[in-house]
């Protein structure tokens, strides 16, 4: 194949603006080995893959190029396929899907909403917990991270083909168009999150790294809830305490299956 090399080419140029800005173009960039084979397994609508040049030697590569022989390819030179990942060293393959139209209406269930959360590993590290849960609806609000830049793809190592992803979401709207239980996560003054029954459908909020949630969106939860931490610490990285209060909310309902145990023998 053509090897392209040139930052005039027309493709080349296409593809960095897709890379800066995927909502815009209603395409994302998922890149490297493992995403690649994720989009195949979960049928995602694929329009091209790229190779590095490096790339086409890789035997890994090589397989998946077989399983999606009727997708087009464009082989870029290391130079340029490094200036559209942003990696130093990449693997050398990325496939080009379409972003699935968000879902609209009252949320069914169990959702995470993001209020503001910038930093794309940690938006990309609770999208990928939330699909581990069992959660399937994540509403991104206005100031997060973009959802489908190839930073927060590549954090969630495939979790976003799990999920219902809304973006630029009124959170506030969310609230009152739900009967689901909303939880505000907040550092101090809400109840112990380990007290808190979580049989039911629950909304969780979590707020901007540095700030938390915003006033009104810990004013319109039903509730506020704080993990409890040791004394002299004042609060937990947005995605560590995501993982601890899914899983809590996952632990309460996976017990309450249980059988009863103990008693004396009959």
């Amino acid at each position: 194949m053509a090897v392209i090399a040139s930052r005039q080419n027309a493709r080349y140029k296409a593809l960095r603006a897709l890379a800066e800005d995927p909502r815009r173009h209603g395409m994302a960039l998922a890149d490297g080995i493992h995403l690649v084979s994720v989009c195949l397994e979960r049928k995602a609508a694929l329009s091209q893959l790229l190779i590095s040049e490096t790339g086409t030697r890789n035997r890994e590569i090589s397989a998946l190029l077989k399983r999606a022989s009727d997708t087009e390819r464009l082989t870029l030179s290391d130079t340029l396929y490094r200036e559209i990942t942003g990696i130093s060293s990449p693997v050398g393959i990325a496939a080009v899907i379409d972003i699935p139209p968000p879902e609209n209406g009252p949320l069914p269930g169990d959702a995470v909403l993001l209020d503001a959360v910038q930093d794309a590993g940690n938006v990309g590290a609770i999208l990928r917990t939330a699909a581990a849960a069992g959660i399937r609806d994540v509403l991104l609000g206005p100031g997060c991270a973009g959802a489908w830049s190839m930073r927060v793809l590549r954090a969630a190592q495939g979790a976003h083909f799990s999920l219902a992803i809304r973006e630029q979401a009124d959170l506030s709207v969310a609230l009152a168009e739900s009967a689901a239980l909303s939880i505000a996560t907040v550092a101090s003054g809400g109840v112990d999150v380990y007290d808190v029954d979580l049989a039911g459908p629950v909304l969780w909020l979590l707020g901007n790294e540095g700030a938390g949630l915003s006033a009104p969106l810990v004013a319109a939860a039903g509730m506020r809830a704080r993990i409890p931490l040791a004394g002299g610490t004042e609060s937990l990285n947005v995605a560590a305490a995501a993982a601890i209060v899914l899983f809590e909310m996952r632990r309460q309902r996976l017990k309450a299956k249980e059988p009863a145990q103990g008693g004396l023998p009959g």
